[in-house]
């Protein structure tokens, strides 16, 4: 039976180092499905069209615009 010592000895590491290593590559599958949005094709195509015919810009967005600091 393998032991978590042996599955670590072919990548030259420790143990210690071993168990960091899978942490940190579970804790980065974890924030990078986090930071992912999946949107349906419905919304897809909604978005893609929005980008492609961007509504024109309201009152309210002009005045947000116009009350930005100028640099």
């Amino acid at each position: 039976m393998l032991t978590e010592i042996d599955a670590a000895a072919p990548g030259n590491t420790d143990l210690t180092d071993f168990v960091l290593q899978l942490a940190l590559r579970g804790a980065k599958t974890v924030i990078e499905e986090a930071e992912r949005i999946t949107l349906s094709k419905r919304d897809t195509r909604l978005w893609l069209d929005l980008l492609d015919n961007p509504p024109k810009p309201n009152r309210r967005l002009i005045a947000a615009i116009k009350a930005l600091p100028r640099s």
